[in-house]
C-alpha cells in the first residue's frame, strides 16, 4: 500500500519519529514511577465462547492481560522513555508486542493492572511483521492470557476494540469497526519488503497503543495495533493492526528460537491495471508483472523471466517483458496484495509452490521452492 505523502507513527514513542509509516509508538517523559503512571484495573470476567459482549464487560474481560511496556532505549541518557503496549500470550510469562516498542532496548520494563511492574528480557523479535516476544518472571496469579481469535474470520464493518497505552496513559479502551481487510504497510526500515494482511480499522490508535490488542466483540484478540496514517502525527481516521492469524504462526517461533523463517521468492514488480496493461501491450489486464529477479534466489533457481525491456507512459518509465504471475497453487493473483497475503498466511521457507504465469502470452505452470528471506535483501 502506498501512503503517498502521509506519515506513519510507531505506537510506542511519540514526539520523535517521522516516517513515511507512522507506527503507533511514543516517547513520554517519566515524571511519576511505573506504579503512579498506571491505573488499577479490575478482574477477568469469564465469559462463554462465542457470546457477544458489550464494551463494558469487554473491556473488564481483557484488562487484566494488557500490560504497558516501558522502555529505555540504548544510548538514552535522558528521562525520555518509550512507552507501548502488550497481551500476555502464556502462563510462562511470555508477553506480544509490537518489534519496533523494544527495537534497540537497553532496559524494558512491564506494567500491569494492579501496577505490579517487573523487568523484561526478549524472547524474539520479527521486523518483518513488527512483532516481539519478551518474557517477564511473574507468577500465575499475575498473568492473564488473552485468547486469540480467527483474524480470517472478519469482515468489513464488524466491531473492534482497542485498548492500551495511548500516550502513556495505560488501560485506556477505543472502539470502531474493522474498515477493511488485507492491506500492505511499507515502514522504511524493511527496504524493499513490505508487511502484508493488515487489518485496517478506525478505532482510535494514537502513540503508546502500539503492540496493545484489537479485539472482536467476543474478547478475542483478531490483531496488534502496529501503525497509523497520519498528516499530524496523532490519529486520523486510519489504524492497522498485524492479524491474529500472523501471529499463531509467528509467536511459537519467537519463543522457541528467537527467530521466523519468512518464505521468499526473490522478485520484484508492479500489480497491473486494464489500461497499463493495454498500453504495454501485454496479453493479460490482471496479475503481478515481474520486473527484477535478485540472482540465486527462488524466483531465478525456477526459471522464471524478469522484464527486459522498458517504455515511457505519461512521463513514467515502465519495464515490461517478464513474467506475469496469475496465481499460486490455484489460487488466483490479481495483485501485489494476493501474493504476499498467500505467502504469509499458507507458506514457509523450505515449501514447494506452484507459480502461475503469462509468458509471451502464453499461460505456463513453474514450480520453485521457497527460501528464507535474506535479512540484507
Amino acid at each position: 500500500m502506498c501512503l503517498d505523502k502521509t506519515t506513519a507513527v510507531l505506537g510506542g514513542a511519540y514526539g520523535i519519529i517521522v516516517l513515511v509509516l507512522v507506527f503507533a509508538f511514543v516517547f513520554e517523559q517519566q515524571k511519576t514511577d511505573s506504579t503512579q503512571q498506571t491505573s488499577i484495573l479490575g478482574s477477568l470476567v469469564q465469559s462463554s465462547p462465542g457470546s457477544q459482549l458489550s464494551l463494558a464487560d469487554l473491556f473488564a474481560k481483557s484488562q487484566d492481560g494488557v500490560v504497558q511496556i516501558i522502555v529505555r532505549k540504548t544510548g538514552d541518557n535522558s528521562s525520555d522513555r518509550a512507552i507501548g503496549s502488550g497481551i500476555v500470550y502464556d502462563l510462562g510469562g511470555h508477553i506480544i508486542t509490537s518489534n519496533h516498542v523494544v527495537a534497540d532496548y537497553q532496559k524494558i520494563r512491564v506494567v500491569f493492572h494492579d501496577g505490579e511492574s517487573y523487568s523484561a528480557n526478549v524472547s524474539g523479535t520479527d521486523v518483518y511483521a513488527d512483532l516481539a516476544v519478551i518474557k517477564v518472571n511473574a507468577d500465575s496469579q499475575t498473568l492473564h492470557p488473552l485468547p486469540l481469535g480467527d483474524s480470517s474470520k472478519l469482515r468489513i464493518g464488524d466491531a473492534v476494540t482497542a485498548i492500551g497505552s495511548p500516550f502513556g496513559l495505560s488501560g485506556s479502551m477505543t472502539s470502531g469497526i474493522v474498515s477493511q481487510l488485507g492491506r500492505i504497510l511499507n515502514p522504511p526500515n524493511l527496504q524493499s519488503f513490505s508487511i502484508p494482511n493488515v487489518i485496517q480499522t478506525d478505532a482510535a490508535i494514537n502513540p503508546g497503543n502500539s503492540g496493545g490488542p484489537l479485539l472482536n466483540d467476543r474478547g478475542e484478540v483478531i490483531g496488534i495495533n502496529t501503525a497509523i496514517q497520519t498528516d499530524t502525527g496523532e490519529f486520523s481516521g486510519v489504524g492497522f493492526a498485524i492479524p491474529s492469524n500472523t501471529m499463531k504462526r509467528i509467536v511459537p517461533a519467537l519463543i522457541q528460537s528467537g527467530h521466523y523463517k519468512h518464505p521468499w521468492l526473490g522478485i520484484s514488480g508492479i500489480t497491473l491495471d486494464p489500461d497499463l496493461a493495454d498500453s504495454l501491450g501485454l496479453g493479460t489486464h490482471s496479475g503481478f508483472l515481474i520486473e527484477n529477479i535478485v540472482s540465486d534466489s527462488p524466483a531465478s533457481k525456477a526459471g522464471l523471466h524478469a522484464s527486459n525491456q522498458t517504455k515511457t507512459i505519461d512521463g513514467i518509465k515502465y519495464k515490461y517483458g517478464g513474467d506475469i504471475i496469475v496465481g499460486v497453487d490455484n489460487n488466483p493473483v490479481s495483485k501485489l496484495e494476493d501474493l504476499l497475503n498467500y505467502l504469509q498466511d499458507n507458506k514457509s521457507a523450505g515449501d514447494k509452490m506452484i507459480v502461475h504465469i503469462v509468458r509471451d502470452g502464453k499461460n505456463m505452470d513453474v514450480t520453485l521452492t521457497l527460501q528464507e528471506r535474506p535479512y540484507s535483501q
